[in-house]
């Protein structure tokens, strides 16, 4: 009877498998973005240096790969990611990302609407608007997520 019971609890310890992060792989984030846009790369270069594996997707439709992935059109930025499911559209910042991964949330993603200046991948010196991360849903209701630069 003991030897069954310590086999259950192995058994619920192992189909428990740590997620990529968790076993301290990187993360798998798929970015599409416009042959012609510079800040894009730069934003690339932003998830990389936090720990983020990139398959970079150069698309010339990217109207089609927001709707397939269902960013409202109020959200949309320049560049879609997609990473452990959820949908991170613009310049969102990877603190923001790692937070929503970590919460293992049911949204379908974040998005920084348009492009902020001092946002990742926007930087211009020391300029910087404030901003809002915003989480959005499968019926593209969306609330602020998070806050950033100088009206927080």
């Amino acid at each position: 009877m003991r030897a069954a019971k310590l086999m259950v609890l192995l058994l619920a310890a192992c189909s428990q498998s740590p997620s990529a992060e968790e076993a301290g792989k990187p993360l798998e984030m798929t970015v599409y973005r416009s042959p012609t846009c510079g800040c894009c790369g730069k934003w690339l270069e932003h998830a990389k240096q936090n720990g983020f594996k990139i398959n970079d997707v150069i698309s010339e439709d990217m109207e089609t790969i927001k709707a397939r992935f269902g960013v409202p059109e109020k959200l949309a930025s320049c560049h879609t990611a997609i990473v452990d499911g959820h949908v991170i559209e613009g310049h969102v910042p990877a603190a923001d990302i790692q937070k929503l991964l970590q919460s293992k949330s049911k949204i379908v993603g974040i998005a920084a609407p348009g492009m902020p200046m001092g946002s990742p991948g926007m930087e211009m010196g020391g300029q910087q608007d404030a901003y809002k991360v915003v989480s959005f849903d499968k019926d593209g209701k969306y609330e602020v997520f998070a806050e950033h630069g100088s009206n927080q």
